[in-house]
């Protein structure tokens, strides 16, 4: 193979601390930022949207399977034009509520979750650079920690 036919990444290579890590990751004390009230505020944020979410997405689909296993004559009874069922009606605003809740969701993150996060990114880096310049070490390493 020539060389004219290898093809080549232009993007250079991550920079590591050569323990693979990268500068940032290995200056960030991960469970102080975890603490930080910007974090605490996003966490909380994100919980009062996404549990009501989710319970109202629960509600109606667990909703339109009793009502289709118990209500068979509800469920087939026309509605606006020969053909349509109420049940199908139903089968197809789970795809409507679906798109609706995933489109809150979208335009929540955009306006005030995605700011929330690059606050508290923010101060974590600024901690964790300040904990640097003091010659403190995270008790972890740095790494990213799973539960």
């Amino acid at each position: 193979m020539s060389d004219s036919t290898v093809t080549r990444d232009p993007t250079p290579a991550p920079r590591t601390n050569g323990d693979g890590r990268s500068p940032q990751t290995s200056t960030i004390d991960w469970t102080a930022a975890a603490r930080t009230p910007e974090f605490r505020e996003l966490v909380r944020r994100r919980r009062r949207f996404v549990v009501p979410a989710t319970i109202f997405f629960l509600a109606w689909f667990i909703g339109f399977i009793v009502l289709a296993g118990y209500a068979p004559d509800f469920m087939g009874e026309e509605f606006l034009t020969d053909g349509l069922t109420v049940g199908y009606v139903l089968a197809l605003s789970q795809f409507l509520m679906t798109w609706g809740l995933a489109w809150l969701y979208l335009r929540k993150a955009d306006s005030e979750f995605d700011p929330l996060a690059q606050r508290a990114a923010r101060e974590a880096l600024r901690a964790g650079q300040a904990h640097a310049t003091d010659g403190y070490a995270p008790r972890n390493g740095g790494k990213v920690m799973s539960r």
